[in-house]
């Protein structure tokens, strides 16, 4: 059985689950036979971009994808506010109010760092134990409670303005942001450092001219709603927007420069070798330290017995036997712990 990764660049209009049952159905045509299959991270029909997939073993990593960062590319369309905070909605609030660049980014600094946030009524979130997006398409009124959640970056994208036809931003630039090119890191979440964090936009508007809508690109905490965030800006600028394109650029590690088309993974089931989109298990590991075992260690592990007198530092590990990965592990005053234990052959295939 393959274990690893496929990073999907999820096309428009395929959801999450399709996605999977595409990667398990190039699994069947290319003989590998049933192969366990998640992904790490659901993104909505209507979005694009980063959707990690992993296989076999690197299925115990999924959680670890679902609760990590993410970072997205979104455009606000101001003056039309939708029930579903998107373009598949109906309008429920119109203004003719268009805010200036100056606006926007006196309003930006707001949204940056821990935020009170309520989600979407068209969100995958239970309510009395039914989805909320089920109640509010049966045309029930959904309440949802505001959540905390974190905004760690906030910047400009180039964006057209009335007439003009697209985003002036290319898969190179949008990959090297996913990287935390050209975006101002949270480190400090004091209001003096945040107001350094909303980024200025790369291009510059004339004087007075409003914004019929503006790209932008968030680094954010699990469980934030790109759709919210779009709303609350809109409205913190006096005026209503939804969501016209939403592209997650990064997830944990992963970015769009690691991603394949779909067209690429169906080549895997006409012949093409799996090896050519399948990245290994520990590249869902790349944001943490390596911890080498020795085969002591290595064999300790494997039975879930704690190591002693470790000199790391405390944190998340993943420890390896040679070049194999053994385990998930948290050190914490020089004992390490496993997490998730992976059931891999000591030779690398």
């Amino acid at each position: 059985m393959p274990h690893g990764w496929i990073i999907l660049d999820k096309p428009l209009g395929l959801g999450s689950t399709q996605a999977v049952g595409a990667v398990k159905r190039v699994c069947r045509e290319a003989g590998l036979g049933k192969v366990k299959v998640g992904h790490g991270g659901t993104l909505d029909p209507l979005a694009t971009g980063v959707l990690p997939i992993a296989l076999g073993e690197a299925t115990k990593l999924t959680g670890r994808m679902l609760n990590g960062d993410k970072t997205y590319a979104f455009t606000v369309a101001f003056g039309a506010q939708t029930d579903t905070l998107d373009l598949e909605g109906k309008v429920v609030a119109e203004s003719p109010v268009r805010p200036t660049l100056a606006e926007i980014e006196a309003v930006l600094p707001r949204f940056i760092g821990p935020i009170e946030q309520v989600p979407p009524a068209y969100s995958a979130l239970k309510v009395d134990g039914q989805r909320a997006y089920d109640l509010a398409r049966a045309g029930e009124a959904v309440e949802l409670a505001g959540r905390r959640v974190t905004v760690h970056s906030l910047s400009f994208l180039p964006s057209p303005l009335a007439g003009e036809d697209s985003a002036a931003c290319s898969q190179g630039e949008l990959a090297q942001l996913g990287e935390g090119g050209g975006m101002a890191q949270s480190r400090d979440p004091s209001p003096t450092s945040t107001s350094q964090q909303a980024g200025k936009s790369s291009y510059p508007l004339p004087q007075g001219e409003r914004a019929e809508s503006i790209t932008l690109v968030a680094h954010v905490s699990k469980g934030t709603y790109i759709r919210s965030l779009a709303r609350d800006i809109a409205l913190a600028l006096g005026t209503v927007g939804h969501v016209t394109m939403l592209r997650r650029i990064k997830a944990g590690p992963f970015t769009l420069e690691q991603a394949i088309s779909l067209d690429k993974l169906n080549e895997v089931g006409k012949g093409a070798p799996l090896e050519n989109v399948l990245l290994p298990l520990e590249a869902g590991l790349d944001d943490i330290p390596a911890l080498t075992l020795s085969p002591e260690q290595a064999s300790m592990v494997r039975q879930g017995r704690v190591l002693t007198g470790l000199p790391q530092t405390n944190g998340l590990y993943w420890a390896k036997a040679g070049l194999v990965p053994t385990a998930l592990m948290e050190i914490f005053s020089g004992e390490a712990r496993v997490v998730r234990g992976f059931n891999l052959p000591d030779v690398a295939e």
